[in-house]
Order: C-alpha cells, then structure tokens, then sequence
C-alpha cells in the first residue's frame, strides 16, 4: 500500500478483512470493506464472538464506507454495534444467472450419472461441507424422509473440512443408497436441472447464492429462516422457511413440494 498508494483499498471477509483494513489505517488510505455474511452467529463460542464484534466495532470506525451483501447483513451488522446507519450501504450480489435460466436442457443428465432412473425425485445441497451449512441437519431430513417412505434420493454437492464428518453421518443413519456425495462440480446448471427441490440448512447466511441460483433454474427452495435467507425466499411462492433445527417442518415442506407436480 505504501509503494504503489492507492486511493481505496477494499475488503472482504473476516481475517482479509481484518488485515487489509489495519494496512490501510496505518498507511492512511482510505477502506471500504463488504460483508458477505458475518460471524457473529453460529461460528464461535460466546466469548470469542464477543472478541470479533469488538474488533470489528473499532474496525468499522476507520473503514470510510460498509457494505452488506443484503438489508439482512446491514440490519444484523449494526445490531451488534459494528459501524452507522449513515456509513453503510447495500449493494446486492451481481450474478450471471444466464447459465441457469437454460438449465432445463440438461435435464436427465445428472440422474443419468448417478444410475438413477428419470421419475425418481431427488434433493439437493449446493454448500461448502463446513460446520456453518450444517449438513447434520440436511441428513436428519434426509433420514425423516426415508422414515416417511419416500422414495427420493439425495445429492449432496460440495467438499469442505467436514467430509468425513457427512461420510460419517450418512453411515450412522444407514442413507448410503440415498445420498450421493459428489464433491465440487462446476457445472451447478446440470445440477438444478434434476433437482425437484434444492435444500439448504445453514445455521447463517449472508445472501444465499445457492438458492438464488435455484431460483434462476425454476427450482423450488426449502431453508432455514436465518440470515439473509428470508431476503431470497418468497414463501408459498419460491419455496418454504422453516427456523434453524426444526427437521420435521423442513421435512415436511419437502414432501409437500415433491408431492405437489
């Protein structure tokens, strides 16, 4: 910063967000910093989010303008006294949602890979495999599902820390002819397209791309009512909400989708 002496230096996410603001502070430029989501809900013990917000409240006084990805992140980043009303601005995710728009084209072509026949429904999660999406959760409706007799199948994509952690959960709930784990796929439209209901279960979210992107590929959406979520989701419209942890109503919402053509 000091050799090249831009006029902003801007940030994203926690720890970048930490060091590029102090850099910018020391060498007297200003910053703009985005919060995508924050961590001051389900990441942390009590005391050590107590910790980040005080970091971030003195961060927020020498950061020239915030950024929330939605009115969600805004509402939520200065409930916990991080940064003014008067110094904050929204700005939502800008997305080529093209590639999903024609996501129908690829129907069949996911079942197809995973030797499933044409009528059988199938979930999804689009979701980094972390603790925050809480895929224990994904598979206790999963698990419910099956108890209800249906016959759907469930794709889980993405990898993370906590691989083992789902290998380990679709074992204990005897899901290994129901779940397909199929790590990191770059082609998300062949993904939507065979989804009938995509599923999210995080304990928090900024905006959540997943599901926007769900909605640009027609697909019908169950969450968790957290974050940023609600902004997305138009209930009895684009999907259902359900609080954090309530497996039968996200259950519940889930059959019902798959039972309603």
């Amino acid at each position: 910063i000091r050799e090249f002496r831009p006029d902003i230096v801007d940030t994203h996410t926690a720890k970048a967000g930490t060091l590029g603001r102090l850099a910018a502070w020391w060498c007297g430029v200003p910053a703009v910093h985005t919060f995508h989501g924050h961590v001051f809900h389900g990441y942390f013990s009590p005391m050590k989010t107590r910790v980040f917000v005080a970091i971030e409240r003195w961060l927020a006084r020498q950061t020239a303008c915030l950024i929330a990805v939605s009115e969600a992140v805004r509402r939520d980043v200065l409930a916990a006294g991080v940064g003014t009303a008067t110094r904050f601005e929204v700005v939502s995710l800008g997305l080529d949602l093209a590639p999903f728009e024609q996501a129908e084209q690829h129907r069949g072509a996911l079942r197809r890979d995973l030797g499933l026949p044409a009528d059988v429904p199938l979930i999804g999660i689009v979701a980094r495999l972390v603790p925050i999406k809480q895929h224990e959760l994904f598979l206790d409706v999963a698990a419910r599902l099956v108890a209800l007799g249906s016959p759907a199948h469930l794709v889980i994509v993405g990898d993370g820390e906590c691989r083992a952690e789902v290998e380990r959960g679709i074992a204990a709930r005897n899901l290994g002819q129901r779940v397909h784990l199929v790590g990191w796929r770059s082609d998300l439209p062949v993904i939507y397209a065979d989804c009938d209901v995509v599923l999210l279960t995080s304990k928090n979210e900024g905006s959540p791309v997943a599901l926007i992107e769900a909605h640009a590929a027609a697909c019908p959406v169950v969450a968790t009512r957290v974050g940023g979520v609600p902004d997305v989701v138009v209930e009895g419209e684009t999907g259902w909400l359900c609080d954090d942890g309530d497996v039968e109503g996200l259950a519940a919402a889930t059959a019902r989708l798959l039972s309603n053509d």
